[in-house]
Formats: structure tokens, C-alpha cells, sequence
């Protein structure tokens, strides 16, 4: 059985549709002020140094994380302590 070159190639394609990349995001505290980001704790603490502490979980989506960090700390860019 042979399939239409017209039907390989639709299939390719879907195939080859990039899909969404599962992204997480955190609420920190670093160097003073609330910080929502994408790398995870250890990139966070090579990128910032010692002074950041995570916050809250790990969030799927941003605006999740950005309500968390409105909600219980006043939004981003916000004063925090580490300690």
C-alpha cells in the first residue's frame, strides 16, 4: 500500500510543529526586592549570588506566579528579606 506523497508530507508536518516548551516560574526575594522568574533556584543562585531565597513553589504559568507574588508580597520590585 502506498501512501500519497500529499498525505507524507501533512504528516511530516505535524510532526515537525514545534510544541509549547513546559516552562516554570518562581516567586524570589533577591538582593531586597521580589523578583518573578524563570530559572529555577540554582541558575537563580549562580545568576544572583547568595542573597536570593525562593518564596513560594514552582508555578506552570507567569501570571500565576506574578499573583502569588502580588497577592503575598505586594508585586514585584517590592521590598524582602532572605531571613
Amino acid at each position: 500500500m502506498r501512501i500519497p506523497a500529499a498525505a507524507t508530507l501533512a504528516a511530516l508536518a505535524v510532526l515537525a510543529t514545534p510544541t509549547a516548551a513546559s516552562a516554570s516560574y518562581y516567586v524570589y526575594c533577591a538582593n531586597g526586592r521580589i523578583e518573578v522568574d524563570g530559572r529555577d533556584p540554582e541558575q537563580m543562585r549562580n545568576a544572583r549570588g547568595s542573597n536570593v531565597c525562593q518564596m513560594g513553589p514552582r508555578f506552570d504559568y507567569l501570571s500565576d506566579a506574578q499573583e502569588f507574588a502580588r497577592r503575598n508580597f505586594g508585586g514585584a520590585g517590592r521590598a524582602c528579606s532572605c531571613r
